[in-house]
């Protein structure tokens, strides 16, 4: 499928697909969403300094990144999995700007090493992140008790309703220990719905710029 790179509203790149006209980020700001849904929402609502990360929808790398500079300010270790099915292309990852967006440029071999390290292996990308891409389809995931938090962030319902089903979120609920999050831009009300029917209980949160609301969902204890 025919992808391009666009530049958004804060002035950071995303990829355009076409045929679909889907994004991989919010047009309203790429950098903007990644901070506001992932990091704000997410990464900063855990109460623990040692956790795990599953991130659905690895894509432009953007959110392991921004988390891996997290991790430098405050000092947490994290250990982040992405599933990603159609890795971006090498020409694809030079074109975007996140580097220079956020001021990282020192950074920059960090983040192409996100993209070149092997799939399905270990990797410690810094002394406080260590990063495992599995190259697989989302409905493939049966992990057990084994993410604190899950950035959940697949391409819309509108283009891929597959991915918003009972089923899906099922996997992902399984794949929570007791007490985990899971943390979305979406707010459908059919989303949040499949999450509450799988046992998740789910909060309504200020959403990113362009977007009133996203979804949390915790796994009770």
């Amino acid at each position: 499928m025919k992808r391009q790179i666009i530049i958004t509203s804060d002035g950071s790149t995303t990829i355009h697909l076409p045929a679909w006209n889907e994004n991989y980020h919010s047009t309203h700001g790429a950098i903007q969403e990644a901070y506001h849904v992932f990091i704000e929402m997410g990464y900063k609502s855990m109460e623990k300094d040692d956790f795990s990360i599953l991130e659905i929808g690895f894509g432009t790398g953007l959110n392991a990144f921004i988390t891996m500079l997290e991790t430098a300010k405050d000092q947490r270790k994290i250990d982040y999995v992405g599933v990603e099915a159609y890795p971006v292309r090498e020409d694809e990852l030079l074109a975007l700007n996140y580097v220079s967006e956020l001021d990282t440029r020192n950074l920059s071999h960090k983040f192409e090493e996100m993209h070149l390290t092997s799939w399905n292996k270990p990797q410690e990308v810094t002394p406080n992140f260590r990063l495992t891409k599995r190259q697989m389809f989302f409905h493939n995931l049966h992990d057990v008790d084994a993410f604190d938090l899950i950035y959940f962030d697949a391409f819309g319902a509108r283009v891929q309703p597959d991915l918003w089903t009972e089923e899906i979120f099922a996997l992902m609920f399984t794949a929570l220990k007791p007490g985990g999050k899971i943390v979305t831009y979406a707010a459908k009300g059919s989303v949040r719905r499949a999450m509450q029917t799988v046992g998740f209980e789910v909060e309504r949160l200020p959403g990113p710029p362009g977007k009133r609301e996203m979804l949390r969902g915790t796994k009770k204890i």
